[in-house]
């Protein structure tokens, strides 16, 4: 979603000189294309996340609209203090990207890894999280979040979305499939794994699963259609490439409590480093459960309860 991102935001560039673009030293050959367009508005702060974090609290105080961009890890954890302080508090429209997701860095470990991002800035006040599905979803996320006048963060990640399926119309919650027995909700390009489970258990004249992705966190109310789904189905499999404190499934969990909507609930997310190890990101999803032969197992075993 890289080069996406890139692309929108230098053609936001063009049109928006409020626009300051600030990087941690990262981008080569990703962000070549908004650094020509930007020109002075382009910064390379170096590595030193906590100033450009403040820089970017400074400019935005001054009416302008930073974008700060790193990695997910170094964008969120090393500069959370004065995100919360010098961002939030003051509800700064500072524009927080984040790139790799989840376990998107792989075999760097767990210091490249960003599985508690969601978490860590969903609770700080204003703070709002965009995540996109696929390369496709990027243009329209990144209008919301550029829409939103407050604090944001976008977590980028990486995946090819399935040709049968056809993006709806852009909202924090969307249907992307239809089916009878299941209602799968996830976030993030890990759907994809979770889509490629259903059709595979699904048949040309059957679907098994009414299929939603959210792209917002916090999720401030619950959709009419996925209240309706659950209702027909009475299942829930929420799948997150997220550790499970503070991500998507406590989110929609006290929403359905709120809401009074009782199912049997699942949930897959990233459970961390249990054996130790590190690996691609694949590996991972191997080892949580999130790739497409585990969810297979875990839907089958739900359709069969």
């Amino acid at each position: 979603m890289r080069a996406e991102f890139g692309e929108e935001i230098t053609r936001l560039a063009n049109s928006n000189e409020k626009l300051v673009f600030l990087t941690g030293d990262l981008g080569f050959m990703a962000l070549e294309g908004i650094r020509e367009a930007m020109g002075q508005r382009f910064v390379n702060t170096g590595v030193s996340e906590q100033n450009m974090i403040t820089m970017a609290a400074a400019l935005a105080s001054e009416g302008m609209i930073p974008i700060c961009y790193s990695i997910a890890p170094f964008t969120v954890f090393r500069p959370a203090e004065q995100i919360r302080l010098d961002v939030c508090l003051h509800n700064h429209n500072v524009k927080i990207v984040g790139n790799g997701g989840g376990y998107g860095y792989g075999i760097m470990g767990s210091t490249h890894h960003a599985i508690e991002d969601i978490a860590v800035l969903s609770s700080f006040q204003h703070m709002v999280c965009y995540v996109p599905f696929c390369p496709e979803d990027v243009q329209d996320v990144v209008a919301a979040m550029m829409a939103q006048k407050g604090p944001s963060y976008l977590r980028l990640g990486k995946g090819i979305k399935p040709e049968n399926i056809k993006l709806p119309k852009y909202a924090p919650t969307r249907k992307i499939c239809s089916g009878d027995n299941l209602t799968i909700v996830s976030i993030g390009p890990v759907a994809l794994n979770a889509i490629k489970s259903a059709d595979a258990l699904s048949s040309k004249d059957k679907k098994i699963a009414d299929i939603f992705i959210v792209s917002e966190i916090p999720i401030l109310k619950l959709s009419r259609e996925l209240a309706k789904s659950l209702q027909k189905t009475k299942k829930l499999l929420i799948v997150e490439e997220h550790v499970s404190r503070g991500g998507l499934g406590e989110n929609l969990s006290l929403l359905l409590l709120k809401a009074g909507v009782s199912c049997k609930t699942v949930h897959l997310c990233a459970n961390g480093y249990e054996n130790g190890l590190y690996g691609s990101q694949d590996y991972h999803f191997a080892l949580n459960g999130l790739d497409s032969t585990s969810m297979v197992k875990t839907i089958e075993e739900m359709l069969n309860e």
